[in-house]
């Protein structure tokens, strides 16, 4: 029989959890967006092209392949990781110290 720790969760946590939420499906709508054709002059295509370029700050032209489709991908794909992660292990700490 396995014993599982139970995970406790802090609101601080929780916080941190759901703001990493919201910034992996902006970076991700963003990439659909641009991967499926979205209409670009669209309102909300365009709110969450301009946060998604905020949250992509040092990704935005880390690649350059030559193809557009491929560097979003690539670019605005490791800005989600990095959130993700860092983020990640913010929340893991909060949850450890409080």
């Amino acid at each position: 029989m396995a014993v599982y720790a139970r995970r406790r969760h802090t609101t601080i946590g929780s916080i941190i959890r759901g703001i990493t939420t919201v910034f992996a499906v902006i970076l991700l709508l963003h990439i659909l967006f641009v991967l499926l054709g979205a209409n670009a002059a669209n309102g909300f295509v365009r709110f969450i092209a301009n946060w998604a370029n905020v949250l992509a700050v040092w990704f935005r032209n880390l690649f350059a392949t030559g193809s557009p489709s491929m560097d979003v991908l690539l670019n605005y794909g490791m800005a989600l990781v990095f959130w993700v992660v860092v983020l990640g292990l913010l929340s893991r700490i909060a949850d450890r110290t409080t």
